[in-house]
């Protein structure tokens, strides 16, 4: 569905590579019968197996040894529909994810697990036209070796094009950001694959909101991360479509979530909708813990009788405002939660701004939005970001759930390069600690006996950071 990708196909490490690589060996095939020696130039036809190497047979490492690529960080990356996402090149031939620390054996395996984390319907991954090195596509490195090292070599189906390549756009991510208004992201964007290094975002440029009716139609040089305001349906005289109730231990771990990390966090949320009372009701929070998707959380959901009803991410140091890409984001949700069928069910997206200075007092600014269709003879204008009235409901204890979630939140960032430094200050008399505490004061429940146990869960916070 959207960012989590749980649902929809595989998101750990292990899992990330696609069935077949296009730009793995085949079974079989030896790295010393794989690679030749350097400027060793082609044999002829006929000889020995692998003599020849197809477009298949050229790995980073081939390009790695022949002195066409340096091993570096940050000198990879991909942009696809308004993201970007940074790796680092190893020695031998390996990418690692800066986002998530992911190790990769190919370009084909890192390009499909980044576009499947923003298209969930991603099949392949395209690798060599989609990861650049310093800004280069590596298929144009992959061209050069052959020019160089085998001028005369007959051209053969794979060297025409890597396996799951020919079917695909060779501009691909440019080509679909345009189609769908979007641009890729510039280098200073914080998204979901924002790569700066731990504790760079709180030096980020913020980010300064525009008012809707600023906008106009869509333009696809506008930056994607362009906060918006929201709308009420007062102001543009509409009743909301549909109610919404929340319950506390949602807000209490989302909120708690979001304060873990200087990078996004994203997560789902359960529970079920009346159609005849036309309400929605909030009961459940599933956080992501694989970074970006996570299908046991997924699987969770549904575990428990609930229907997905939305979903929530994080804007760390910003305002909760969404972003012209959690708008367009959200329109797509709303659609595929509603299905082919004739009765509305609505999908609510939350945004959580822990650390945003802007915000009154400790308290972390949750804001609920719902997107509304531009009007029929506008349809190439943006969707209009509605401010969703919610009612809040206290629950009356803290459950197992929350808190067995609160705990494998810790462990997953524990030793992460963008986990918060709790000890340090947040505000001039203030830690992080201190902020995280005072914001989820307000979302605890009736029943105060649990207390300890938080306190606990700060103290796996105080030594994991």
């Amino acid at each position: 569905l959207w960012a989590p990708n749980g649902l929809w196909g595989p998101a750990g490490p292990g899992e990330s590579r696609p069935p077949e690589d296009e730009d793995e060996l085949e079974p079989g095939l030896d790295e010393a019968e794989a690679e030749p020696e350097a400027g060793s130039g082609a044999k002829a036809a006929g000889g020995t197996r692998g003599a020849v190497l197809t477009r298949r047979g050229i790995t980073l490492r081939v390009l790695l040894r022949d002195g066409l690529l340096e091993p570096a960080r940050g000198v990879l990356s991909i942009y696809y529909l308004g993201k970007k996402f940074v790796g680092d090149l190893g020695a031998d031939g390996t990418i690692t994810w800066q986002e998530t620390g992911q190790v990769f054996n190919s370009p084909s395996a890192w390009a499909t697990h980044c576009k499947r984390l923003v298209n969930p319907a991603k099949k392949s991954g395209c690798g060599w036209a989609s990861v650049r090195y310093k800004g280069q596509k590596l298929d144009q490195y992959k061209a050069a070796w052959l020019r160089k090292h085998q001028p005369n070599a007959p051209p053969t189906e794979e060297s025409l094009a890597s396996e799951g390549e020919e079917e695909e756009m060779p501009e691909e991510e440019e080509e679909e950001a345009t189609r769908e208004g979007r641009a890729p992201v510039g280098d200073g964007a914080l998204c979901f694959a924002d790569h700066g290094p731990p504790g760079k975002r709180l030096e980020s440029k913020p980010r300064v909101p525009v008012r809707y009716c600023t906008l106009g139609t869509r333009d696809s040089a506008r930056n994607p991360q362009t906060l918006v305001e929201v709308t009420s349906f007062a102001a543009i005289n509409k009743f909301q479509p549909f109610n919404v109730a929340i319950s506390s231990n949602v807000l209490l771990l989302l909120d708690f979530h979001s304060h873990l990390t200087r990078s996004e966090v994203v997560g789902y949320l359960g529970g079920r909708w009346d159609t005849n009372t036309q309400l929605l009701t909030v009961l459940r929070a599933f956080p992501c813990r694989t970074r970006l998707g996570d299908a046991e959380a997924a699987g969770g959901l549904f575990l428990r009788g609930l229907s997905l009803v939305g979903w929530y991410h994080s804007h760390p140091f910003g305002p909760a405002l969404p972003s012209l890409h959690d708008i367009d984001a959200q329109m797509d949700y709303q659609l595929k939660l509603q299905g082919s069928g004739n009765s509305f069910q609505p999908c609510l997206a939350l945004i959580c701004g822990p650390y945003y200075h802007g915000n009154p007092g400790l308290e972390s600014k949750i804001a609920p939005f719902w997107v509304m269709p531009p009007p029929e003879q506008r349809p190439n204008d943006y969707g209009i970001p509605m401010d969703v009235e919610v009612a809040y409901i206290q629950d009356g204890f803290l459950t197992n759930d929350v808190l067995q979630e609160m705990t494998l939140l810790v462990e997953f960032y524990k030793g992460a390069p963008d986990l918060v430094k709790f000890q340090e200050l947040w505000s001039q008399d203030q830690t992080y600690l201190d902020k995280l505490k005072g914001s989820l004061a307000s979302r605890t429940p009736k029943d105060q006996s649990f207390t300890h146990i938080l306190e606990q869960i700060y103290s796996l916070l105080k030594l994991s950071s």
